[in-house]
């Protein structure tokens, strides 16, 4: 497919909320009496944002932009740690506070890695097939239903992995039922903004791609 400009500003704004979610979510936030990390407030995006890659320009080209946004993920991460082990100048003195809030354990960057991938891989072939089940009806259904899929992955991979033996059972189960249902509803809520973009996308490229006889392999990013 040929890359337009409008394009390349979706690609942008999908690796520019995940890596930016990554960073902030070191801080516990209070939202509706639930404690959440910060990224929740951005993260969810990453998915609206996925559904219109997947709407507008089908799975192939989403499954292309999942793996970019995990290859400058893994890049964000070096830079930080390498930022880390670097010997602080004399005249800086918050080598501490720099390791404390960018710094990441091999266990939480594993969790996030792969409920990323999961996660995103689920909520677009949910999307690309309920697209040719539906026949392009009821738009709605598909964005709420691969939302709910995929986010419900990535807070069961990424809670289960990180805290398991860390946390009680029942915190642990806490936290995966709160963040699945604070980015599902963030999804609902998002819907009519959904809509005006997916439409504005479809009329200004002149796409609608049906994912018919896609393979939806993973590892397929050449095809």
């Amino acid at each position: 497919m040929r890359y337009t400009s409008w394009f390349v500003v979706v690609v942008a704004v999908f690796v520019t909320t995940l890596i930016t979610a990554n960073i902030t979510a070191v801080k516990l936030v209070g939202i509706f009496g639930l404690v959440l990390p910060a990224g929740v407030v951005l993260f969810p995006v990453s998915y609206i944002v996925g559904d219109v890659l997947t709407e507008v320009y089908g799975y192939s080209a989403a499954r292309r932009v999942i793996w970019l946004g995990f290859l400058c993920n893994l890049l964000a991460v070096a830079a930080i740690w390498a930022g880390g082990v670097l010997p602080a100048a004399p005249v800086w003195h918050a080598q501490g506070a720099y390791e404390r809030i960018l710094g990441y354990t091999p266990r939480l960057l594993g969790a996030s890695f792969l409920a990323y991938l999961v996660g995103e891989f689920a909520n677009s072939f949910v999307m690309a097939r309920m697209k040719v089940l539906t026949e392009g009806r009821w738009l709605w259904s598909r964005t709420i239903s691969s939302t709910v899929v995929g986010e419900g992955f990535d807070s069961l991979i990424f809670v289960s992995v990180a805290f398991a033996a860390t946390i009680p059972a029942h915190a642990l189960v806490a936290a995966i039922v709160s963040q699945w249902f604070f980015k599902s509803a963030y999804e609902i809520v998002a819907t009519p903004l959904t809509y005006l973009i997916v439409g504005y996308l479809k009329r200004i490229e002149g796409l609608d791609v049906y994912d018919r006889d896609t393979r939806f392999n993973p590892l397929l990013i050449g095809k």
